[in-house]
Order: structure tokens, then sequence, then C-alpha cells
């Protein structure tokens, strides 16, 4: 695998900024509307008989340099953008999208002051935290038969793997409404996106009208940090996802599934550290 060198970061004005922001974002809006795809929107609240993978995360963490307050605003707004979700069924050839479903997270919407990485720093903004649930989504599609239609990664690695235990690369980042989470169905069954907090956790589930046939593992694979140059590290590394038949636990195939860099904001020996 190639080492990707450093780009110099290009400094445009605020106005540049803010006019490309919502050039885009009425370019996706015009896509929402126009475009021939079809959107899941229908929610149902009983479940689907089938459970096809569960998973959960630690709602509150003490991250360096980062106020409490913004985590417990961050459960405010996951539990707003749950509520607009749970129960989501995706019908064959639909596509789930996470900004369709949330649409603008406003505080005139109720939505709270948040964390949100902006060029690797850490500032607030309304609807912040909600890449939590973008992250636990797109980590539970990759144990499904759905197939990802948008993802975006995280330009930055901004906080050591310290109690990691899911791969590095393996979230998607979010930002209003051209940086997206899309989620397509392309099989003949019906799948349903069920999600929930509880006092400690971000739960959530993925279930369907049929039993899986299949076990899915994603594996990381040519994980690499190189440099410093300017006193910066690149990482980066490969992620695939094994299926196996679930009867008889044979590997039936590998799948590429993305590609990751980003850039360090810490110094990689810090990983290692408690």
């Amino acid at each position: 695998m190639q080492n990707h060198n450093f780009q110099k970061t290009i400094k445009r004005s605020k106005l540049r900024l803010w006019v490309g922001r919502y050039f885009y974002i009425l370019k996706r809006r015009f896509e929402w509307i126009f475009s021939d795809i079809k959107f899941a929107t229908e929610i149902l609240t009983d479940r689907l008989p089938a459970q096809i993978f569960t998973h959960q995360s630690v709602l509150l963490r003490q991250l360096k340099d980062v106020e409490m307050w913004l985590q417990y605003n961050k459960v405010t707004n996951l539990r707003l953008a749950i509520a607009q979700m749970d129960g989501l069924v995706i019908q064959p050839n639909q596509v789930f999208s996470f900004w369709y479903l949330v649409g603008n997270p406003t505080k005139h919407r109720g939505f709270e002051l948040g964390m949100v990485l902006d060029n690797g720093k850490v500032r607030t903004g309304y609807g912040g935290g909600l890449c939590q649930l973008g992250n636990l989504i797109y980590w539970m599609t990759l144990h499904s038969p759905l197939s990802i239609k948008e993802r975006w990664r995280h330009s930055y690695d901004v906080f050591p793997d310290v109690n990691r235990t899911l791969p590095f690369g393996s979230g998607a980042t979010l930002s209003y409404n051209y940086i997206d989470l899309q989620i397509e169905n392309k099989t003949n069954h019906k799948y349903q996106l069920c999600l929930w907090l509880t006092e400690e956790h971000l739960c959530g589930e993925i279930r369907s009208d049929t039993e899986s046939l299949y076990r899915y593992e994603i594996i990381e694979k040519n994980h690499l940090i190189t440099g410093p140059i300017a006193g910066r590290y690149m990482r980066q590394n490969q992620l695939f996802r094994q299926i196996y038949d679930l009867n008889t636990n044979q590997l039936l195939n590998e799948e590429f599934v993305t590609e990751n860099f980003a850039l360090m904001m810490y110094s990689p020996l810090l990983s290692a550290g408690k």
C-alpha cells in the first residue's frame, strides 16, 4: 500500500466557506426532491422478527480538553435524532439517509450545543455528537446484508486508542446535510433499524423479516503510521469484511470495505498509554 503525503491545508475566507457550505446544502436538497432515489421513511413500532446484529457504545466519555456538559448535551441530541428513525423499515431498493430523516439539527428544533470536530479541532455546534449515532449505524450495517451507498471517513484522528474496541476508521463522520450516511437495501427482504438509549449506552440493532444465513467480521489490514513531517503523523489502514456461513462457520468470502487516512492530532506513543 502506498504512503500518502501530507497535503497542505488551503486557507479560504469565511465568506467563501459559508457560500461553499450552503451551495452543497442546496445541492443535496435538490437531490432529495428531484432524484429517483427511494428514501426509506416508514416507521413501525412493532419489531421485525429476526435480529441480524446488535451493538452499543458508551454515552459519556471523559475526553481530554472536552468539557462534560458537551457530553450531556450530546445525549439530548442523540435522543432527538433517534426519535426520527427508531423503527425505520428499509424496503428492497430503498435508501436510508441520515440527514433526510433527522433534518437540520438547529436550536429552534431543540438541538443543543455539542462537540463538533472542525479540521481536527474541537469546537461547539448545535447537534454536536451525532457522529456517535452515525458510527453505530455504519458499524451495524457492515454486519448485515445491507450496502453502504455513501459514507465519509474522518480526516483527523483526534483522540488516542485508549479503550478503543473497534478498528481505527470504522466510523462515519456527519455534517448537515451534504456529508451524509446512506445505506441501500439491495436484497429482497425488509430490514429495520432500531435505536434506543439507556443510562450508560447508545444501543441499536438491525432486524429483518427473515433470519440471516451469514455471519460477518470486520478485520483491519495494512495499518501504518507515517511521519513525522512538520511534526505531524499520518495514520492509515484498510478494512475488510469476512463473510461466514452461519451454520458451518466456513469462510465464504472476504470483501474490501474501505481505506482510511487521517492526520493524527496526538503523539502515536499515547495510544499505548494507560
